[in-house]
């Protein structure tokens, strides 16, 4: 017996090697034929290399005895995964196959993988009921079906999943009622836009924004709306009254007289507008030196009307407004009122400043930005101020300070305009928008891809600005993508420096708030540091694609620094960055480093973060390496 004994030990011990062994081929076996069923830009493994763990999108154990994580988001994967492939990888713990075009069925021996903590199948063309075998996955942390075809119920099985924190499967076709989730940590959860029907069960309702819902037929809390079967927001049957004859005949009568009322109204208005004479229009400001514009704008409009209603052909309103201010109070709107700066040539003044087109850019914190045209063919950006509470003197004080800013990542300041009523600020313009724009504006088939070099020198360019700034002993203040503009080569340079401190605090937009540092409490006084936090968050932008918040209506701010430092604990880094950016190979390790940056920058407490000039040098040696490199090749579509 012993000497039994002693014989089996001695075969697995023999063995042991060729079993570690057989776990790393198997895997390599799996990939390979998952490579041949779906296709896509797996075809570009390099398949005579035998370590697996450096194929693109394969992530190994430590010990590279066994594949742990699959990224193949937005590669050309088409078809239907076979059984005996991905389920072969038996250690797999992210699996993400998002953004490609793989349909239905799932095979069922994916149950297999008992270690599954993320799983992301959304935006694909899967058309089947929920597979069972998701509710086997204990481990699963999160979970994103959005964006396919699953139809059918969503089922109290979700409750087996009690480690999920999110759940997505908005865009699907599921439909019925709602069930009650208990799952203690559901953090993340949208059933938006599809057929669900019912009430929403007060436990997800409490946890979960409006726009987690949208798109249904859904009802109750958080989307105000009353379930037909009589059950109200608290669960409590409505009571259902019936209007008597009298007060109906009483609204009906209530109704008329309102009409009437209204008319009347109406009638007494028109004649005493038809005995007035026509009141004077912008147009008429033609002796003041002002363009004439094709449209008349009533002189008892406001110019912020002015801007709502879209009238007038350019500044032509602003400059009514100001002569009629210098009538009162003496002087002129004459040709010296604009003060320019260092050596900017004086090539118009401010009565050609007035007669020029203009176009809306934007409003944002300080002001509304215009686009004007002058007649010289010169092409400015005049920035209008508003609610600015410092003196006369001191804004022009700070206005000689900002003038004198001269380095080539900021926009320069060419020249300014000061009295009681306006203040205009006049920059050089920068012909290919803001960075904000460039990152979100566009989603459609045109756009233009920002590949790593191009952002990564927009990160460089601006990090010299604002270190620039920080030399001359000034912060910036605001700085966020849409301060971030570009030349026609995408060079960044940074604009609305210097201008917190000149305007009152007014109540913090969410697009603002996300690169606002957590120890700013007055908008006005913006540290060194609390750049650096900002500049974090802009990092972090550039890296996911993601704004830091979200402008849209009815949807609740994504915390940036605190998003990606969930996914970086959670061991699945290459899903925090943009799809765009997975396009291009042989730079996850710059990626990562430069997002590590933005984590540091980003850190709650301002003693931890770098200096701008330490984030700036970091950011010139990881442009060094892969300029050095020539790294920024497209990897085809297959």
């Amino acid at each position: 017996m012993a000497a039994f004994t002693y014989y089996i030990a001695a075969i697995l011990l023999i063995l042991l090697p060729a079993v570690t062994f057989s776990d790393i081929a198997s895997d390599r076996a799996a990939l390979l034929a998952l490579r041949s069923a779906v296709g896509g830009r797996s075809n570009l493994w390099n398949i005579s290399e035998p370590n697996i763990c450096v194929w693109a999108g394969v992530a190994c154990s430590r010990d590279h005895s066994t594949v742990v994580e699959l990224h193949l988001p937005g590669v050309g994967l088409s078809g239907v995964v076979p059984p005996n492939t991905i389920a072969n990888l038996t250690n797999l713990q992210t699996l993400s196959l998002r953004y490609n075009a793989l349909v239905s069925p799932l095979p069922s021996d994916l149950g297999k993988l008992t270690n599954l903590r993320n799983l992301y199948l959304q935006h694909n063309l899967f058309n089947e009921s929920i597979p069972d075998f998701l509710f086997s996955f204990i481990n699963l942390v999160r979970l994103n079906l959005a964006m396919n075809s699953f139809s059918g119920p969503i089922t109290t099985s979700f409750n087996n999943l009690t480690r999920l924190g999110t759940l997505y499967l908005e865009e699907n076709q599921l439909s019925g009622p709602l069930p009650d989730l208990n799952i203690p940590g559901l953090v993340q959860f949208n059933v938006s836009n599809n057929n669900l029907t019912g009430p929403i069960p007060k436990a997800i309702a409490v946890k979960n924004p409006k726009s987690a819902f949208v798109g249904t037929s859904l009802c109750g809390q958080p989307l105000n709306d009353l379930c037909d079967n009589g059950v109200g927001h608290d669960g409590g049957k409505k009571k259902k009254k019936k209007l008597s004859g009298g007060a109906i005949a009483g609204i009906v009568i209530g109704c008329v007289v309102g009409v009437l009322l209204i008319l009347l109204l109406l009638l007494c208005l028109c004649k005493k507008r038809g005995n007035k004479n026509a009141a004077p229009v912008a147009s008429k400001s033609v002796e003041a030196g002002v363009k004439e514009t094709a449209v008349e704008i009533p002189r008892e409009k406001s110019v912020e009307s002015v801007e709502r209603d879209g009238l007038g052909g350019g500044f032509a309103a602003i400059g009514a407004k100001m002569k009629d201010k210098e009538k009162v109070e003496g002087g002129n709107v004459g040709g010296k009122s604009l003060v320019f700066f260092g050596k900017t040539p004086k090539a118009f003044d401010l009565d050609d400043l007035l007669k020029a087109s203009a176009e809306v850019l934007g409003k944002g914190t300080f002001g509304t930005a215009y686009k004007a045209g002058l007649e010289t063919g010169i092409t400015v950006a005049v920035k209008r101020l508003r609610d600015v509470v410092v003196s006369e003197k001191e804004f022009r004080e700070k206005m000689d300070g900002i003038g004198k800013m001269d380095h080539a990542n900021l926009v320069p300041l060419l020249a300014y305009y000061y009295n009681r009523e306006e203040k205009l600020l006049v920059y050089e313009y920068m012909p290919m928008g803001s960075l904000s724009a460039l990152l979100h504006g566009n989603k459609g088939s045109s756009r233009t891809p920002l590949n790593w070099e191009t952002r990564a020198n927009i990160a460089l360019g601006a990090a010299r600005g604002i270190t620039y700034l920080h030399s001359q002993g000034s912060s910036h203040g605001n700085v966020k993508a849409s301060n971030i503009l570009l030349t026609t080569t995408y060079q960044a340079r940074v604009s609305d420096f210097g201008l917190a401190p000149l305007v009152s605090p007014t109540p913090t937009p969410n697009r603002v708030a996300g690169y606002r540092a957590p120890e700013v409490t007055d908008a006005r006084k913006v540290s060194q540091k609390a750049d650096v936090y900002s500049f974090g968050v802009l990092l972090l932008e550039l890296l996911t694609g993601r704004a830091p918040t979200h402008a849209l209506a009815n949807e609740e701010g994504v915390d940036l620094p605190r998003w990606v430092q969930s996914v970086v604990r959670e061991e699945w880094t290459n899903e925090v960055f943009d799809l765009e950016l997975l396009r291009y190979q042989n730079v996850e390790e710059d990626m990562v480093q430069l997002l590590q940056l933005g984590i540091d920058c980003t850190d709650n407490y301002p003693d931890k973060r770098p200096s701008m000039p330490e984030v700036t040098e970091k950011i010139e040696e990881l442009c060094r390496t892969f300029n050095s490199q020539d790294s920024t090749g497209i990897m085809e579509d297959a």
